[in-house]
Parts: C-alpha cells; sequence; structure tokens
C-alpha cells in the first residue's frame, strides 16, 4: 500500500497534533484517506515521522506520531547555478533536480539571458511537490535570481565548481561518472591550491542560458579554477544539461 507523503512546518516532537489547511484537504477530499490509515510526514528540514490518521473531522485531521527518524546530516550540498530559462523549461529544471536530489537553487542572469523574471512561489511549491513525490525530507531553497559575476561570489576554491560547456572536457568513461575518486581527477589540483578531505562538502554546478556563455564569462572561470566540463558532443538544451548534471552529482 502506498504510503502518502507530506511536507510542512510540522512540530514532530509532538506526539498528537492536528493538521489543517491545504494538507488536510488533500487528505480528506481528494486523497479520501481513512482513520487508521499511515502518512509520512517532514519538517522540510531533514526530520520526517510515520504517523497515523487518529480523528478525521471536516476541515481536520488528528495524527499521532509512531516513528521518527533523521536524514544523514553529512549529505554533501549539491548547489545548481542555472541561467534563467523560459518558464517551462526552469520550472522542469526545478522540479527535476529536486527530484535527483539538489540541496539550493541560484538562478543566474548571463550575458545571453533572455527572460530575468521567475515566480519564485510558484517554483517553491514546484520543488515542495517534488520533494513529497520522491521520498525527501528536506526541500531545495531557491533564490532571487542573481548577476552570474556575483554568483561566482558565492563559491570558493575548496568546492567542487563544475562549470558546464560544450568546449569543456569530456565526462568519459575514461573518468567514469562523478565518483568521489574518479571526479576529483577533473577538478583543479592541489597545487592550485584546493584540498579536499576525501570528497568536497559542497559541488556547485554552473549551467548556461539558450545562447550559450560568452568567452568573456568563461574566462571569468577560468580564472577562478573551475573544471570547464562538457556532458557529451551533442548541443544539450538547458533544462536537460541541468538535469543530467545534477543527477551525476548526487549519485557519488
Amino acid at each position: 500500500m502506498k504510503i502518502h507523503r507530506f511536507i510542512d512546518n510540522f512540530d514532530l516532537n509532538k506526539p498528537e497534533f492536528e493538521i489543517g489547511g491545504e494538507i488536510a484537504h488533500q487528505i480528506i477530499k481528494v486523497l479520501k484517506l481513512k482513520v487508521g490509515e499511515k502518512i509520512e510526514l517532514s519538517d522540510g528540514k531533514g526530520i520526517s515521522a510515520m504517523a497515523e490518521i487518529k480523528k478525521i473531522s471536516e476541515k481536520n485531521i488528528k495524527v499521532k506520531i509512531n516513528k521518527i527518524t533523521q536524514e544523514n546530516k553529512n549529505a554533501k550540498e549539491i548547489n545548481l547555478f542555472c541561467a534563467v530559462l523560459k518558464k517551462e523549461n526552469f520550472e522542469l529544471v526545478v522540479q527535476k533536480a529536486t527530484e535527483c536530489g539538489v540541496s539550493r537553487i541560484i538562478p543566474m542572469i548571463t550575458s545571453h539571458t533572455v527572460k530575468t523574471g521567475l515566480n519564485l512561489e510558484r517554483l517553491q511549491k514546484i520543488a515542495k511537490e517534488a520533494s513529497e513525490q520522491s521520498g525527501r525530507t528536506t526541500v531545495p531553497k531557491i533564490i532571487e535570481p542573481i548577476d552570474f559575476l556575483k554568483s561566482l561570489k558565492l563559491t570558493n576554491k575548496n568546492n567542487l565548481n563544475i562549470f558546464f560547456d560544450k568546449s569543456g572536457e569530456l565526462l568519459s568513461e575514461t573518468h567514469g561518472y562523478f565518483s568521489a575518486e574518479k571526479f576529483l581527477v577533473l577538478a583543479p589540483s592541489r597545487s592550485q591550491g584546493v584540498s579536499y578531505n576525501n570528497s568536497p562538502s559542497s559541488i556547485n554546478l554552473f549551467i548556461g542560458p539558450e545562447g550559450g556563455w560568452t568567452e568573456k564569462e568563461i574566462e571569468e572561470v577560468k580564472n577562478l579554477n573551475f573544471k570547464i566540463a562538457s556532458l557529451g558532443p551533442l548541443t544539450l538544451r538547458g533544462e536537460t544539461a541541468a538535469i543530467i548534471a545534477t543527477y551525476l552529482a548526487s549519485n557519488l
């Protein structure tokens, strides 16, 4: 039997509590769950709990917490720096990157960015629903769009900073996928002032706009010793590259 999952600002330390609003409506009217059925609740910060529905009223349900689990706090952080794409394309990036395990999404305004506005409230809702669907206990944060040069200041040399461009080094079988050992071969060397303990705690992925990066933007990341990598010989759409890169980085 499928266990339905819900993420909200739940206080899972309470043995019993009531749930109202949109979640209660979905449970009562849409899913038509009954007293005694189990649901999974998460506080969106890494803690989840199995709960049993004890009482159903017209607009609220009462649940009892049975078992609490906490997500591994040592999980690596994956930050997706993605140029703002057309509405439906960026929404797809948010949905699928969330399912793949991204920690944070940073929309960027680059030289070739056409669209600059985003509905962050809608995007955050998409991320929440994708987290619930995929079984996550956290919801990635989506920040306001920022200028490309400002986005570079959110990184440091101890992060694994990967700048995706067709001109970069191909992620081939020679280096394997983003495994901790094999992918670090592609990272800047210790002689360039980079030091990792086994593997970096933060991985920053940079994906460009529909029109691609400018030579100046590529030069900026070269000066910061970013690794410039290619996902293959074919030209990928921005949303496709973002999803693939996030999936690979999440599966170290």
